[in-house]
């Protein structure tokens, strides 16, 4: 009689892509740099010819996506802003530095730095006042950066520094392609195409918050607006971090006076100071801080 274990009706007939690709060993025949016998899914010289482009297109959407979804992560708040962005110790040695060197224009770049990092400082706050002020919420929320220096790192450290996990989405470039240390290694993604990046920025996003920066600033803050100002992507609030800093650089009002955008357009963001006006602003928005009988089921008796 036979007592083994009968077999499971749920049993794969097939056996997966994983289990063939670690069985899959080539004939010394044909284990050669020019063979073509390997799995295509393990050929890394086929994935990245250049007709592949739209497989590896895919591949950059699915793979942050299918992970977060894995780890339950829904709601995000985005925070962009220059990998220049000293942290004011460092920002505070080079000053000295150029002070002790005599250097005029050197001590000018160290002053105007040294100027900049209070932004690093309120990156690093807020971070970690939407990462322990969310804990509480049904669906917490995770901060996410570009992953780099700078802003980027103020950002992730911040959400560290509370015990809290921080999303990084590293592009790679000649320069910056290292990502800052952090990140929660496990949702430190690397992207080789800008376009499916700044989708995973914006795709769980519930607020986009924007300090000072440059080029690559500029263009993630305005695709995101765009996205907005034309209904391509839903209303959700976008703050700009130094009033003065953005004034300077943009004068928005003049947009508006020219025609080039509606007076209703400059509602699509606000000015912010400070990491507790940032949260008041998204808190007001959301209702993050009202009570549980104001938000839950007997909101409608209030």
């Amino acid at each position: 009689m036979d007592t083994s274990k009968p077999e499971d009706l749920t049993a794969r007939n097939f056996p997966t892509a994983e289990e063939d690709a670690h069985a899959a060993k080539p004939p010394s025949r044909y284990d050669g740099p020019k063979s073509a016998y390997r799995l295509a899914f393990t050929d890394t010289e086929f994935l990245l010819r250049e007709e592949l482009r739209p497989v590896r297109m895919q591949l950059e959407l699915l793979k942050p996506e299918m992970v977060q979804t894995e780890l339950g992560i829904e709601s995000t708040i985005v925070i962009f802003g220059s990998a220049r962005i000293l942290p004011p110790e460092v920002a505070e040695a080079r000053l000295a530095q150029a002070r002790a060197a005599d250097d005029a224009p050197l001590v000018r770049r160290a002053e105007a730095a040294m100027a900049m990092s209070q932004y690093y400082d309120e990156a690093r706050r807020f971070a970690g006042l939407v990462t322990e002020r969310s804990r509480t919420l049904e669906t917490p929320i995770y901060v996410v950066t570009g992953g780099g220096p700078g802003i980027m790192e103020a950002g992730n450290r911040g959400a560290h520094e509370v015990n809290g996990k921080s999303i990084g989405l590293n592009i790679v470039l000649p320069h910056e392609q290292e990502p800052n240390a952090y990140i929660t290694p496990e949702l430190c993604f690397q992207f080789h195409y800008f376009a499916l990046r700044k989708m995973h920025f914006v795709m769980r996003s519930i607020a986009l918050v924007c300090f000072p920066g440059g080029f690559g600033t500029l263009d993630e803050l305005f695709e995101t607006m765009t996205l907005i100002q034309t209904g391509k992507s839903r209303r959700r609030p976008i703050l700009l971090f130094g009033r003065a800093f953005w004034e300077k650089l943009i004068n928005f009002q003049h947009l508006v006076d020219t025609g080039m955008i509606s007076p209703g357009d400059l509602d699509l963001f606000h000015f912010v100071e400070t990491a507790e006006d940032a949260w008041s602003r998204l808190a007001e928005h959301y209702g993050f801080d009202i009570a549980p009988t104001e938000t839950g089921e007997f909101a409608d008796d209030i």
